[in-house]
């Protein structure tokens, strides 16, 4: 039987418009899970460019950034910096 990698991608939004992205792989072996790869996560933010996220972070951006919130998010980088 072959190894074969199943990715799944979950995301969380903030308050302020982030996303943090978890991305878990796993190692199936005959549609068994016999392992799998550490977590890795990121946040993207609004305005950021997600076209190489997956589609469900894309969505997710497209109904959160509006014009109004990745504007709100920018104007508190720069109070904060």
């Amino acid at each position: 039987m072959a190894l074969t990698e199943n990715t799944v991608t979950t995301g969380t939004w903030l308050e302020d418009g982030q996303i943090q992205v978890k991305r878990m792989t796993y190692i199936e072996k005959g549609g068994v899970r016999i392992a799998e790869r550490p977590p890795h996560r990121h946040v993207v933010a609004p305005g950021d460019d997600v076209a190489g996220e997956d589609a469900r972070v894309q969505a997710v951006a497209a109904v959160l950034w509006t014009p109004a919130v990745i504007q709100a998010f920018r104007d508190q980088r720069v109070l904060n910096s």
